[in-house]
């Protein structure tokens, strides 16, 4: 930089404004400057930029989940939360560096300068872990304690689903899940306290994976075990879908047998067949508020969790 402020005849701070674009140096200047610093070769070392400034303008994400050959990366949940975070942090300047929990030791997650964590994990063991860590960090899930999160209003899904079966007369659902999750929790919760309201109750089938064959499996075994049920609720879309594949294998009709509402409505949800029934989380939004939230944070202001409102859409389940 002080070679190129020789040869063009400026101070080193002229240099640095029209390389970054700065307003303060008038248009005509910056443009033959740029055009210089490109003619001789000059590039900008971002490690020494960070170095001084002492900012990575780096953000890890960290995705709490284990992708599996059923519940792969390119799956709506995270890369749809994704695309929103991205494009936020891209706005301002920050690079996103995304791992999942299992190389999230690394030191270039370390050195960034913020962190969002997409999922609490169970009984909220990922963000005991990334706690650890004493960056500013923000979390997709579901309130409950000092930390900043953004999330859908899981206890308000559980009661529109709940709502719902009780309209069509269903008396005996199930909830398909695991509550050690705590949104799969408050999903619950709603559930059960708007099942109460009409006397009642449902059956909990607890689930640990968020998959076709887990919803396949849990059919099986309520049907191997005779139980009578006639509603299913099911934690996630893949879920639901399985459990559907299921009981067509097993001779019971959706939705004259049982009505069966999945959680998210992926892209997927509307073409299944039959089209399946399902509580909508804006992920979009809810990924623009986590990098929102985590850059402020980086800039020292303090922030509050925020919630989201979720839709029941009713299709063919």
């Amino acid at each position: 930089m002080a070679d190129l402020a020789k040869v063009a005849g400026v101070s080193k701070i002229t240099i640095s404004r029209a390389l970054s674009d700065s307003p303060l140096v008038q248009r005509e200047t910056r443009e033959r400057l740029q055009a210089l610093a490109h003619e001789l070769g000059y590039k900008l070392n971002v490690s020494a930029r960070n170095l001084r400034l002492r900012r990575s303008h780096t953000v890890a994400v960290i995705v709490e989940m284990k992708p599996s050959h059923d519940r792969t990366m390119l799956d709506p949940y995270p890369l749809i939360l994704l695309g929103g975070i991205s494009q936020e942090l891209t706005a301002h300047g920050y690079s996103v560096l995304l791992t999942t929990r299992q190389g999230a030791t690394a030191a270039a997650v370390q050195a960034a300068d913020g962190l969002i964590l997409l999922g609490q994990g169970s009984r909220q063991d990922a963000v005991r872990r990334f706690d650890k860590l004493g960056l500013p960090m923000v979390v997709w899930g579901a309130p409950g304690d000092e930390h900043i999160v953004v999330g859908s209003d899981n206890e308000q899904g559980g009661r529109v689903v709940a709502e719902h079966f009780i309209r069509l007369g269903r008396r005996n659902p199930v909830f398909v899940g695991n509550p050690n999750h705590p949104e799969i929790f408050e999903r619950l919760n709603g559930f059960v306290a708007a099942l109460a309201k009409h006397g009642v109750k449902p059956l909990l089938i607890r689930r640990d994976e968020f998959t076709l064959a887990s919803g396949g499996d849990a059919m099986h075994s309520l049907m191997d075990r005779g139980v009578p049920f006639d509603a299913v609720f099911a934690c996630s879309d893949l879920l639901a879908m399985g459990a559907i594949r299921a009981l067509n294998t097993l001779g019971c009709t959706v939705p004259g047998d049982v009505s069966v509402v999945g959680y998210d409505d992926m892209p997927l949800a509307a073409s299944f067949l039959p089209p399946l029934s399902s509580v909508r989380q804006d992920w979009q939004e809810g990924g623009t508020l986590l990098a929102r939230k985590v850059l402020a944070l980086i800039g020292d202001q303090p922030q509050q969790s925020e919630t989201l409102p979720v839709e029941l859409i009713v299709r063919e389940t």
